[in-house]
């Protein structure tokens, strides 16, 4: 670019660049989704077809940024893990929101159909995002965890808090008969009321969605003897896992393995 006497103006422009050799989390969120559900109707506590939207768009953006290596999505909201030592640290953090925020919108407005085909998208949805790093993969596991925990406690409230309202209760009805109440109260409550057991209500619901590459074996061409070829790759997958134990991390080292 050739220099100007208007150059000067560059000076404003922030430096944002992330610090290098770290873990880089992209969470994204839906802006005031609490309207835009009750817009749309979605079914409480749980939309099925909603959170499979949701693991659609994930399921993009692992196939559209290879250096994402998990990601972690609970109702409205998605976490995105990479390496720092990957290509993305070589973005800014602004330039880094916007690619990811706006691909992840766009998907959710294009895919609507394939989960909503009886309903119109009455506004366009919105989301916004905050990058994070992280400097040791046992803090990345830590913080699985902690939106884990929080993905259960609050779909067991919810699960209680709405089986409540269905039943004839008004909203402020429920909160109060949920006030202090521990987990196995509960748990009792969906039983006992409802018969409810909530340890077999959907893992999509209790643990939130796990959208990684998973090693699948493919049978290819065949081999100059008429053998078919097998070969191993890495596939974009969804699954529904306990990500609080180790056993899904064991199982799948080179998630969080550091080059």
């Amino acid at each position: 670019m050739a220099n100007s006497k208007y150059e000067y103006v560059k000076n404003f422009e922030l430096d944002d660049r992330l610090p290098p050799s770290n873990w880089l989390v992209v969470r994204i969120d839906g802006c005031s989704f609490h309207r835009f559900s009750a817009i749309h109707e979605f079914e409480k506590p749980n939309d099925e077809h909603a959170l499979n939207l949701m693991n659609a768009c994930a399921l993009a953006m692992l196939e559209q940024f290879p250096d994402i290596v998990f990601a972690y999505g609970v109702s409205d909201e998605y976490r995105f893990e990479s390496h720092m030592l990957s290509l993305m640290s070589l973005l800014h953090c602004s330039k880094i929101l916007s690619i990811t925020v706006s691909f992840f919108t766009s998907v959710y407005v294009m895919k609507w159909k394939d989960f909503f085909p009886q309903k119109e998208l009455m506004y366009p949805p919105s989301f916004d995002g905050r990058v994070v790093c992280y400097p040791k993969v046992k803090i990345i596991l830590d913080y699985l965890a902690w939106r884990q925990v929080d993905c259960h406690i609050n779909n067991q409230y919810n699960t209680c808090f709405w089986m409540l309202v269905k039943s004839g209760k008004t909203e402020h009805e429920a909160q109060h008969v949920l006030k202090g109440t521990q987990k196995q109260e509960k748990n009792d409550l969906l039983f006992e009321k409802f018969g409810i057991n909530y340890n077999t209500l959907p893992a999509i619901f209790r643990k939130g969605s796990c959208v990684y590459r998973e090693m699948v074996e493919e049978i290819g061409k065949l081999d100059k003897n008429g053998c078919p070829v097998k070969r191993t790759r890495r596939k974009v997958t969804v699954g529904h896992f306990d990500i609080i134990k180790t056993d899904f991390w064991r199982e799948h080292p080179y998630i969080i393995e550091e080059n």
